[in-house]
């Protein structure tokens, strides 16, 4: 082959590294930044579900309150007989019982007689619009209304009648606004709009009040995203102005199965052209190298030709020179850039980790407390040398380890609503369950346990957390019906048939009353030692269920509960 043929030669492989580079170049780019950006979308979508979650929840917590309190009976004789005296108080231990924002008892008048903040004692409510709607309704209402602040106020009121007589309203709020601090902080900007249109609750205060056309008008999505996370402070993030794809953000919006209400967020494309860029600066330095190479090779080539390439020679050295350099130049930006990606990473570990101890902490304390138990029982167990006993111990420490590993995969079901939170669950390990939190009360009153269980499981469709809250309530009731008997002995049996039944048999006095056992507010226990809300909530949470629960006298003595479910068959097993 000729000089000139493989000059030819060299420069369309040149050319063809060169396309073959750029191709690459492109694909990838297009590739990485789509997703990148479906990666950010998700991630959106999910924390959107997850606030819509949790704003229905404590709507859904506290709107039972109101109907609860219109059926206390020491409400009803301090409106009826015009004594408060120590009605605030009473107001103020249901508020710290069930956690409301506020409890305030209106007079049939509409003047404020009790109420958990004492300031408001005496103050005329006749025209507020919660009074004026309790009044015409015998339902519990809700109504939001704006302040002259701005902000919007959260109430459920519910009229309260003795022998068809009105006496007065009770009052309950719900403090919304506290969910706003918990959605700053992510680099989006996020607001609830009622049916109207109007803002209710956001993390741009200049926002709220207007319309979504108004507050846009007003404020930029990407200027509000930026005051709330400055907001948090800089120790979240490191940086308090984050960098972001120009002026671009992603709207999405979801429905709040509530009263027409609309929940929309403005995510920013954080840091996708950084990281797509990154990338590319690797693929070009990989290039980039190739060809150093290649011209490496040529050059050493070159130097061995006739002198009548010498001055090529001469210049493919002095190339080679830049090359060097140039590659040398590359691999401090390399080596920056790979600083700058673990940087990066970091930062998105920390950031995760801040969203998720917030959910998880909560759930995770009464697990850690039991450990702590056991761990001290064991502590003591091997410095008395039995270490048999011990090691059961240690074995309750790893049953508790699973129940926190399904409180972590629980977690998954707050971004779903309604019925698609339930989940198969067998009754028989729901029982285990609540046993193991309540072994310490159990060693501690020294009860003798008969269990009945069938070999095959028994599934149910349920929330297994709520499922095992009214198994703990009932062992409670049963541990304290128990507690002036000498000898103490509780029977547990679960059966499945046409329905998956739980039967819980004490020793203990007895029920007194079964026709309001289930009502709120009735209860055998000395003051200060609850109000009578357990069972009523237990058996509203059984309804929900689809089951119901019920208690009768056993013969032998002792109060016998039964809670029946909806028994769980293969086929709707698979249809779920």
């Amino acid at each position: 082959m000729s000089w000139l043929q493989r000059s030819w030669a060299l420069r369309g492989l040149t050319i063809l590294f060169l396309a073959v580079a750029v191709a690459v170049v492109w694909v990838s780019n297009m590739w990485l930044t789509d997703r990148f950006t479906e990666s950010t979308r998700n991630r959106a979508e999910l924390r959107l579900a997850l606030y819509s979650g949790t704003i229905i929840s404590e709507l859904q917590r506290n709107q039972v309150v109101p109907l609860l309190l219109s059926r206390d009976p020491l409400l009803i004789r301090a409106l009826d007989q015009s004594d408060f005296a120590a009605t605030s108080q009473r107001l103020i231990s249901y508020g710290e019982e069930i956690s409301a924002a506020s409890i305030i008892l209106l007079s049939r008048d509409g003047r404020v007689v009790a109420a958990t903040d004492r300031a408001l004692l005496g103050e005329l409510r006749a025209n507020a619009p919660y009074f004026v709607q309790a009044l015409r309704s015998t339902d519990t209402v809700f109504t939001s209304t704006e302040t002259e602040a701005g902000a919007f106020e959260f109430t459920f009121a519910r009229r309260i009648d003795d022998d068809n007589r009105l006496l007065g309203v009770v009052l309950v709020g719900v403090d919304l606004a506290r969910l706003e601090d918990r959605w700053r902080g992510t680099t989006e900007a996020v607001f609830v709009a009622n049916s109207e249109g109007r803002i209710m609750l956001t993390t741009e205060p200049r926002w709220r009040g207007r319309t979504e056309e108004e507050g846009l008008a007003l404020q930029s999505p990407p200027t509000a995203i930026q005051r709330a996370i400055e907001a948090t402070g800089d120790w979240a993030f490191g940086d308090p102005r984050p960098y972001f794809f120009g002026d671009s953000t992603i709207r999405l919006e979801t429905r709040i199965p509530f009263r027409g209400w609309q929940l929309t967020s403005f995510t920013a494309y954080a840091s996708i052209r950084e990281r797509v860029n990154g990338v590319l600066a690797l693929q070009i330095m990989g290039f980039a190298l190739l060809l150093a190479g290649a011209f490496y090779v040529l050059s050493r080539r070159a130097r061995m030709q006739s002198v009548v390439f010498q001055r090529e020679s001469a210049e493919l050295r002095r190339l080679n020179e830049r090359l060097e350099r140039e590659i040398a130049e590359r691999q401090r930006v390399e080596q920056t850039l790979e600083e700058a990606e673990q940087s990066l990473a970091q930062s998105q570990k920390l950031a995760a980790l801040g969203e998720m101890s917030a959910a998880v902490s909560h759930e995770l304390n009464q697990p850690l407390a039991a450990m702590k138990t056991y761990l001290a029982g064991a502590q003591l167990l091997l410095q008395r040398r039995r270490p048999d006993e011990a090691l059961s111990s240690f074995q309750r420490i790893d049953d508790l380890i699973e129940r926190m590993g399904a409180i972590t995969r629980q977690l998954k079901s707050y971004a779903r609503k309604g019925g698609e939170a339930f989940e198969p669950v067998d009754l028989r390990e729901a029982l285990g369950g609540a046993l193991t939190m309540m072994e310490p009360q159990l060693r501690a009153m020294t009860v003798e346990i008969t269990q009945n269980l069938p070999r095959r499981p028994v599934m149910v469709m349920a929330d297994r957390l709520r499922l095992e809250q009214v198994i703990i309530n009932l062992l409670r009731n049963a541990l304290d019906a128990m507690k002036g008997e000498s000898q103490r002995e509780l029977d547990l049996i679960v059966a499945g048939g046409e329905e998956a039944v739980l039967t819980v048999r004490d020793n203990g006095r007895g029920i007194d009353d079964l026709e309001a056992l289930f009502e709120p507010f009735y209860t055998t226990k000395k003051p200060g030692d609850g109000v009578g809300l357990g069972l009523a909530i237990s058996s509203g949470i059984v309804a929900d269920f689809g089951g119901r629960l019920t208690a009768r006298n056993a013969q032998a003595g002792g109060a016998v509960f039964e809670m029946r479910l909806p028994i769980l068959d293969r086929g709707s097993e698979a249809a779920e």
